[in-house]
């Protein structure tokens, strides 16, 4: 935070502006008021029926204002009246009989949260073992060699006020400091190689947001501070982000390179590289959320942000798309202006709209600084602005509240306590984990996996166990996720010690351990851990020697999207929340450029779609949702040279893990004169459903393509099954709705 005032030009929306707060009706009035004063007589002869039909579309306008304000609901849960604690502020802090003073004092005055600050600067404001290990010394004991920290938490509660640490530095850092000395590796730079910028804290460098190193180094700060003090949360500012200029050091360059074929632009503020970097800091940001929630549940993930259109432009902090995903518990926008008109601007974008509906949302209101008082009608006009829109309130910094201040401490403190006349305590057992609030979201198929080759796939972008994310197969003919153990990252896992076992369709057995961990696909997490089989073992089975364990090529992972499942691990899309675990579709490539996973049905996305109905099945212990026999009914099928000639008692599935088409007969009088094997040019398949698909193919060799085998089965449990394979996905868009129980398909055509 380290106090930043950005005057930069007033991004107003005229709309929203005259929506909210331009007087327009108040003129009118005042007008009409005049106008009885100097014609009365005029006025009740001649303009009485013009009053009567001026004052008609007046109540028509004001309603039509009334929406913008009446639609937002009260403030969510809990009101914020919070106060940052500054490094500004240790030489109170310090001191015990201070710290109990202070708390009793804001106790009295009706605030209900604090803000230590407990990273700063490049070292932590309390005793860390982390840092410890690194050497790094520890400056901030108090008056009698306490914890700070620990003092000032355990007397906020004492006065029952919410104490929340917050990392104020983030990812800026001192170039002299210690830790980046230590490692400079961990150090990211501008396209020119310099290392650092300035800002309100002086001149600092940055730690890069995206090297795996720096983030277990964040992510095990956070986890110290909510393991030793049992925190009711924990905080990040505007420095929870990264520079636009930044990003041009040797690792990103390479990460970059690595992903997108391409090195970063030279540009900064190219789209497409903004979005890079921003996505990478939003997965990092759930990543850490689902640290925390998973040391304390009903701890509260706070974020103090700049306005959204700099955060996002200028410092790569996509903190809308955070609360969107649901992973930001209370959100505390600062805007530090002067000027009334310009602070209310601010607080009524639409982002702030959007927020306060969903979380408890304040602003902070600059209170002083040192060599910058800000008097106390200012302050008074801005919280009467914010309440007045059903905002909470947080003051930078506790000093500057009425110790520093341009008049006398008691006339500030009754300021305030007018301000918030009524207690209004918080209470964190009413935080329960949120769920994301958008319907549906598009997710990109790359084309090649992170590791090994395929001749055609869809591949996802899945992080387990907050690793790397890695590109993996999605398989819309199988359940579960299925992962080598080198793509789990060092985030807690539950393990059950239950080997299992999964047989694939080429005959390779999957063998390895099944745990319980946070799974994220893109950017969007599962609402809990998800089971997930860790494969430590690759064979084939007896009568398929041939199968993909014997290929020499490394296991790229399998995510299992059916909802047919026979075991565990489940289809993990099913813990996805809100609307995004309804069901899913599949948008094929056609071979070359990224395809869709769409998550979340809603009327808009299913429109063209025809239905066909799956067969519900029991359930089974442990798979939460119901469960689909996803193997269609009713198929009829043609193939040239065979007996089966519109045979409509087949059974299909849409699998987007099947390379090539299959056709299997249980008994070879359906072939007719084919044998097993790949077919030919002359024998033409032809499948589908009436009035739901039609899909036609002339085999030839090209795999993925247009390759068709034939196999008999005399010990398959279906008469006909057909498997047309990806391709089919070329043709068709392919629907998953795991609520009703149906498979959509609509033409690309």
């Amino acid at each position: 935070m380290t106090t930043q005032f950005w005057e930069k030009s007033r991004e107003i929306n005229a709309t929203l502006t005259n929506l909210l707060f331009k007087p327009v009706h108040r003129r009118v009035l005042v007008g009409l008021s005049k106008l009885q004063e100097t014609s009365r007589w005029l006025l009740k002869k001649r303009l009485l029926p013009l009053l009567c039909l001026i004052s008609f579309f007046l109540i028509l306008l004001l309603n039509s204002f009334a929406p913008a304000v009446a639609q937002l609901p009260p403030q969510p849960r809990q009101e914020i009246r919070g106060v940052w604690l500054s490094g500004n502020d240790f030489s109170v802090f310090r001191n015990r009989s201070q710290v109990q003073a202070a708390m009793s004092q804001l106790r009295q005055l009706n605030f209900n949260t604090v803000y230590p600050v407990v990273w700063n600067d490049g070292y932590t404001q309390y005793p860390s073992a982390i840092m410890q290990e690194k050497g790094i010394p520890f400056f901030f004991k108090g008056a009698d060699g306490q914890d700070v920290i620990a003092d000032i938490i355990t007397q906020a509660r004492s006065q029952g006020l919410l104490a929340i640490p917050w990392f104020e530095f983030g990812f800026m850092v001192p170039l002299t400091s210690e830790l980046a000395s230590q490692h400079p590796d961990w150090l990211t730079q501008k396209g020119d190689g310099t290392q650092t910028s300035i800002s309100a804290a002086g001149e600092v460098a940055w730690l890069n947001p995206f090297h795996p190193e720096v983030q277990n180094f964040i992510r095990e700060l956070v986890v110290e501070v909510i393991a030793k003090y049992d925190a009711d949360g924990v905080q990040f500012d505007d420095h929870m982000s990264l520079p636009v200029d930044f990003g041009y050091d040797k690792y990103t360059i390479s990460l970059y390179t690595q992903e997108t074929g391409n090195p970063p632009p030279p540009n900064p503020q190219a789209q497409a590289w903004i979005k890079w970097r921003a996505d990478k800091i939003t997965a990092f940001m759930v990543d850490l959320y689902q640290t925390v929630k998973a040391r304390k549940p009903n701890a509260i993930f706070s974020v103090a942000p700049n306005y959204y259109n700099f955060a996002y432009k200028m410092q790569l902090q996509d903190w809308l798309n955070w609360v969107r995903l649901g992973i930001v518990d209370e959100l505390v926008m600062q805007v530090y202006r002067n000027d009334l008109e310009s602070f209310i601007a601010q607080i009524t974008r639409p982002e702030i709209l959007e927020t306060q509906q969903i979380i408890p949302t304040g602003i902070g209101i600059m209170a002083g600084l040192r060599n910058r008082p800000v008097a106390i009608p200012q302050i008074q006009s801005q919280v009467e602005a914010a309440q007045q829109r059903g905002l909470g309130i947080g003051f930078f910094y506790y000093e500057s509240l009425w110790d520093i201040a341009p008049e006398p401490a008691a006339q500030r403190q009754s300021a305030f306590a007018a301000l918030f006349p009524n207690s209004a305590l918080r209470d964190i057992s009413q935080n329960t984990p949120r769920k994301a609030t958008f319907n549906t979201i598009s997710l990109p198929l790359y084309p090649k996996p992170s590791l090994g080759q395929r001749v055609r796939g869809y591949f996802l972008e899945v992080a387990i166990a907050n690793g790397q994310p890695k590109r993996i197969l999605l398989d819309t003919g199988s359940a579960g996720l299925r992962v080598p153990k080198e793509f789990l990252g060092n985030s807690p896992i539950q393990r059950t010690g239950q080997n299992i076992k999964e047989v694939l369709s080429d005959g390779t057995i999957l063998e390895g351990e099944l745990v319980y961990t946070n799974v994220r696909f893109g950017l969007i997490p599962t609402a809990e851990p998800v089971p997930v089989q860790i494969v430590t073992s690759r064979q084939c089975t007896a009568q398929k020697p041939k199968c993909s364990a014997n290929s020499g090529v490394p296991f790229s992972g399998i995510i299992g999207v059916n909802y047919f499942e026979k075991s565990l691990p489940y289809n993990p899309l099913r813990k996805l929340s809100g609307n995004l675990s309804n069901g899913f579709i599949v948008t094929g490539n056609g071979g070359s450029n990224n395809g869709s996973l769409i998550l979340g049905l809603t009327a808009e996305n299913q429109a063209g779609f025809k239905m066909a109905s799956w067969s519900p099945q029991p359930e089974i212990n442990g798979v939460p949702g119901k469960r689909w026999d996803s193997r269609l009914n009713k198929v009829c099928l043609t193939i040239a040279g065979s007996s089966a000639k519109n045979l409509c008692n087949s059974r299909a599935i849409a699998d987007t893990g099947t390379i090539n088409g299959l056709t299997e007969f249980k008994s070879a009088s359906t072939a007719g004169k084919l044998k097993p094997g790949v077919l030919g040019s002359a024998n033409a398949v032809k499948v589908g459903i009436n009035g739901i698909f039609d899909y036609s193919l002339t085999p030839g060799t090209r795999d993925g393509f247009n390759r068709w085998n034939l196999s008999i089965s005399p010990q398959s449990e279906l008469t006909i099954f057909v498997n047309p394979g990806i391709a089919l996905f070329d043709k068709y868009d392919v629907l998953f709705d795991q609520v009703n129980g149906k498979q959509g398909f609509r033409s690309r055509r």
